[in-house]
């Protein structure tokens, strides 16, 4: 049965549908960069409450109605895929118990792309219905520098946008024409949410944005640093990219035909700072849990599952795998990992609220280990230059500043120089022959730093950008990195983890 609004009632008894009515559904957020992970968590909890007041009989959340927007003409696929089908998509939750949920979320109701029309979508912004803007711009979408903190304004894209403010191409020159606008025709200012894995997430956004905005226009600036919020947020669901055998699965299953349905673990979970400017959804009604102070939350999230995800992907790669889950049918990867977690990591993390961090670490094996879902290497493996300077650097300089034992944690490095080197054929394939593709907006820039043996750890480790300053100046870092790079290379990553371990001692 094709998905759309016409067909809602004939599909399969064991989905579950929209109980609101979709026609009274009122647009209230915007949300820039729609992919699988917006659709399985921030979308799946405004549907949940629309759901709930519908079910109440109040209508709760009826006119936070998310209009999906897309900078990139490479989402044209996706878009006209929900297009085609009123942007309704399944919401398809594959876990190893029988307790998972098919479900249709209906609280996207539009969809614009930048490229058909530039001032619809500031005209879009600009409006006085939409009060929250939110985004899933990916970690380097900020065009923060990690070596510095600062803004990279000398971005072509940058320029670009100062130089052409009415027919912007970035995500800030859209914001920043927007609130202009916003602040001529005296529309209050919207709160901007990030729902990306970024640590201090809402900082991050905040001080991209107003450096944008002062470079455009200082006065401008000073509107946005007085009027916008910009609420930190810890997020979290693993959610694969959907494949065809997850559409193929999904027709099979429950006989529905979605060109774009998004697959997910069943967990789910959001903490977010209370700081809106002009109103929210009742959020805290379907598991939303807010905060005066999201950092120990993020903070715990980002070292233990980001840094953990990092630390099995570039290693299972290499070994020859294609699914998290077969890093985790591997004894050596589940010991080393829960290693990683217990030793190098937690004592890093301060006391969390609400939270035992050995039962989370236990919850975050079981996740890891879900077969159901399939979550790719490839997924979790790609912009490794954005993501190690938020997940994993961090817990490393605090190892070195603590004279910790960096040898497990280094191992996650030397993973990644030789993931990136290839074998010398130039192929990139596992241990078993199974091929893997970098997918890296620097990929070219990363793998040229690897290419001559003799210079890898000078050229990787002195990336500042990625690497910061700490790493390459310590000696038992740099001894560390080496000794494991050129176990990874002769002794291939079995052995390797074997040593690390202490199983062939």
């Amino acid at each position: 049965m094709k998905l759309n609004k016409q067909n809602l009632s004939q599909l399969d008894k064991s989905v579950v549908l929209p109980s609101y009515t979709l026609d009274q559904r009122r647009q209230g957020i915007a949300h820039i960069g729609v992919g699988g992970f917006h659709r399985a968590h921030q979308a799946f909890y405004t549907d949940a409450l629309m759901n709930l007041g519908a079910t109440e009989g109040t209508g709760e959340g009826l006119d936070w109605a998310i209009c999906g927007v897309s900078l990139r003409e490479e989402d044209r696929a996706n878009f006209d895929a929900l297009q085609s089908q009123d942007f309704l998509f399944t919401l398809f939750e594959l876990g190893d118990t029988p307790d998972t949920e098919t479900r249709i979320i209906g609280s996207m109701d539009q969809m614009l792309m930048s490229t058909d029309n530039d001032l619809a979508l500031i005209d879009k912004l600009a409006s006085p219905d939409i009060r929250i803007v939110s985004l899933t711009i990916t970690e380097g979408g900020y065009c923060i520098d990690d070596s510095t903190g600062e803004f990279m304004s000398h971005l072509p894209q940058i320029q670009y946008d100062l130089a052409h403010p009415a027919t912007p191409k970035t995500v800030f020159g859209y914001l920043c024409a927007a609130l202009s606008k916003r602040r001529a025709e005296g529309t209050p200012a919207f709160t901007l949410m990030s729902c990306d894995n970024l640590p201090h997430n809402g900082g991050v956004t905040r001080k991209a944005l107003l450096a944008f905005a002062k470079l455009r226009d200082p006065q401008l600036h000073d509107w946005i640093a007085e009027q916008v919020s910009f609420p930190n947020a810890m997020v979290d669901r693993i959610t694969p990219m959907t494949s065809t055998a997850h559409r193929l699965q999904l027709h099979d299953q429950k006989g529905i035909d979605d060109a774009w349905p998004v697959v997910c673990e069943p967990f789910v979970q959001w903490v977010l700072e209370d700081k809106f400017v002009n109103g929210r959804p009742a959020w805290e009604k379907v598991g939303v849990q807010f905060t005066d102070d999201v950092t120990p939350y993020e903070e715990m999230k980002i070292k233990l599952l980001n840094g953990s995800h990092l630390a099995l992907t570039y290693l299972g790669a290499l070994k020859g795998y294609r699914f998290v889950h077969e890093t985790m049918n591997d004894p050596l990867f589940v010991e080393y990992i829960r290693t990683y977690m217990d030793r190098d990591v937690t004592q890093q993390l301060p006391s969390v609220p609400g939270i035992d961090l050995e039962s989370y670490k236990d919850t975050l094996i079981e996740r890891f280990s879900n077969q159901a879902i399939a979550d790719q290497l490839e997924r979790v493996c790609s912009d490794g230059s954005s993501k190690f300077p938020k997940f994993t650097v961090p817990t490393i300089n605090r190892l070195i500043l603590d004279d910790g034992n960096l040898d497990r944690a280094s191992l996650v490095v030397a993973a990644w120089a030789l993931y990136l080197q290839g074998n010398r054929t130039g192929d990139f394939k596992g241990e078993n022959g199974v091929e893997y593709k970098i997918v890296d907006p620097r990929a070219d820039f990363c793998k040229a730093l690897v290419t001559d043996d003799v210079l890898v750890t000078q050229r990787l480790l002195e990336v500042e950008e990625i690497f910061g300053a700490a790493i390459p100046k310590s000696p038992a870092f740099v001894a560390s990195f080496e000794k494991n790079l050129n176990s990874l290379k002769q002794l291939g990553v079995s052995k390797t983890l074997e040593k690390l371990l202490g199983k062939n001692a």
